[in-house]
């Protein structure tokens, strides 16, 4: 389940799981389900790896079975990917070892990853790394746009602890609209003429993409 939080600036989802084999393709799935949802799709394959990773590195030291957060959160040009569980034993970046796979999340980390890092906190530590969002730079009024619909489900009284399929979303998108001319018109504007200049300036955006 997802949990999604905002501030003024930011996005944020919070994914609880259980760190065992068996959760790792729903977690995968689960990221590329908030990518698309914040218009991130075309880093969704690479976080979803990363993800995993970080996953598999909880179940080998911390333990199969074991509490763990994945939470992503988009940064200007960066998307932070941070996993959370409760061992306070930070992991270290090997060169070289003695078994095929030791350090292997790591490595990947080190070479898909702008920057990565670890931290300790209050119940544990927090593994975390950022990854360039360049492929999806302009899909940054996606994300804008997500954040919106976000606000306007919860005007709307839509219940929170449910992930919105694009159905759903897509039916708010209409709402939105319409309520956006119901505005337009109280305050003596024309919905026709606003309808084609957000068309021409959605236009002129795609063909600048």
């Amino acid at each position: 389940m997802s949990v999604f939080q905002e501030d003024e600036q930011r996005l944020r989802c919070v994914l609880p799981f259980e760190a065992a084999p068996a959760e790792l393709q729903l977690l995968r799935k689960a990221v590329k389900r908030n990518l698309e949802l914040w218009g991130a799709q075309s880093v969704a394959d690479e976080v979803g790896l990363v993800a995993t990773e970080l996953a598999t590195n909880v179940i080998k030291h911390v333990g199969e079975g074991a509490a763990a957060t994945l939470v992503l959160e988009p940064r200007d040009d960066r998307l932070r990917v941070e996993v959370h569980d409760k061992s306070h034993a930070l992991p270290a970046l090997r060169a070289m070892c003695g078994e095929a796979d030791c350090g292997r999340g790591l490595h990947l980390l080190a070479s898909m990853c702008e920057e990565w890092g670890t931290l300790l906190t209050a119940t544990g530590k927090a593994v975390w790394c950022e990854l360039s969002l360049e492929p999806a730079r302009h899909c940054m009024r996606v994300r804008r746009a997500a954040m919106v619909l976000e606000e306007y489900r919860r005007a709307a009284g839509a219940n929170s602890a449910v992930v919105p399929t694009f159905a759903v979303l897509e039916e708010s998108v209409t709402d939105v609209i319409a309520d956006l001319l119901h505005w337009l018109v109280a305050q003596g504007g024309d919905p026709d003429e606003m309808l084609d200049r957000a068309q021409m300036h959605f236009e002129a955006q795609a063909d600048a993409a």
